[in-house]
């Protein structure tokens, strides 16, 4: 697994070695962010990423190399993450890590304009984790949340998140949210 664009392309970043960690793939996550360019407003520079069941950080560490102002991983096991932070030594001051569980938050101290979270599939953990988010203040207004669940499952969206988009990928299906305060 390696970074697909920008500052780090070409970096290979630790993988885990049995399959208790999913990696949004490198295909997916540059499709993705194909997506993303045509949406965003602005380049990445303005914006805080969160990204939640973070695993091996992967799609977080695509978006600092493309130029995310910071970014902040969630995981209860965050081993992976870690590992693959200190090879970004020269961003370290862009980069936060929390472990802890992204379905039971605790109160946040700053809000995030662009979410990515990639839940273990079938647990129904996505919308729990984006109530824990909006409740909890973790999100800006007008937050860009994009959540991977499998082509299967249904994600019951809680007050507050539109949906503006979805992609089909293999199993995944990716949902493109928009969160506003009310």
């Amino acid at each position: 697994m390696r970074i697909v664009a920008g500052k780090y392309r070409g970096k290979k970043l630790f993988t885990p070695k049995n399959d208790s960690v999913r990696p949004t793939s490198e295909r997916a996550r540059e499709a993705l962010f194909n997506i993303l360019n045509s949406r965003l407003s602005s380049d990445y520079s303005d914006f805080d990423l969160l990204d939640i069941f973070a695993g091996t950080g992967a799609f977080g560490f695509e978006g600092l190399s493309r130029g995310v102002k910071s970014v902040t991983f969630v995981d209860i096991n965050t081993e992976l993450v870690k590992k693959n932070a200190a090879l970004f030594a020269d961003d370290k001051d862009k980069i936060n890590i929390i472990k802890a569980n992204a379905a039971n938050l605790p109160r946040s101290l700053r809000q995030y304009n662009f979410v990515f979270s990639d839940a273990p599939y079938d647990k129904g953990l996505s919308s729990k984790a984006l109530m824990e988010l909006a409740q909890k203040e973790w999100l800006a207004d007008g937050a860009l949340c994009v959540v991977e669940v499998r082509n299967t499952e249904n994600l019951e969206l809680p007050k507050g998140f539109e949906q503006i988009d979805e992609r089909i990928y293999g199993q995944a299906k990716v949902l493109f949210l928009k969160y506003e305060i009310r």
